[in-house]
């Protein structure tokens, strides 16, 4: 959700552009296109690009508060549900070594040398 949506956005809005001249140019003389109906329709678009560009911009406060709160973990003692290999579900904990992010932008704690997601945390001592 970073700068595609704001792309995909404006993309959008410049396809309708073209609709709108192409549509402008090829009107019937007779029965013209309602100027009140374009301006609504060009001012949704807009509000669907600001509403985009918000959305980025939560998104990337969001990442940098869960990255804040995954480092002051660093050197605490947490818990954490993990598969065993029988699929059981278990609770471990151990000490946070290091934070980072996966392939995804997903915040991953390593603890006891697995990675563990900051939604896995299920306690903090």
């Amino acid at each position: 959700m970073s700068t595609s949506s704001i792309t995909n956005a404006s993309d959008l809005q410049m396809d309708y552009m073209t609709l709108l001249v192409a549509q402008l140019q090829n009107q019937n003389p007779l029965e013209p296109m309602d100027n009140d109906q374009m301006a609504m329709q060009l001012a949704q678009y807009s509000q669907l690009q600001q509403l985009e560009s918000m959305n980025s911009n939560f998104a990337s406060v969001l990442e940098s508060t869960q990255m804040d709160y995954a480092s002051s973990l660093l050197g605490k003692t947490v818990s954490y549900y993990t598969t065993d290999t029988d699929g059981s579900v278990v609770s471990q904990e151990g000490t946070v070594e290091e934070v980072g992010t996966d392939s995804d932008g997903n915040v991953i704690l390593n603890v006891n040398d697995l990675a563990v997601g900051l939604g896995d945390i299920v306690s903090i001592k």
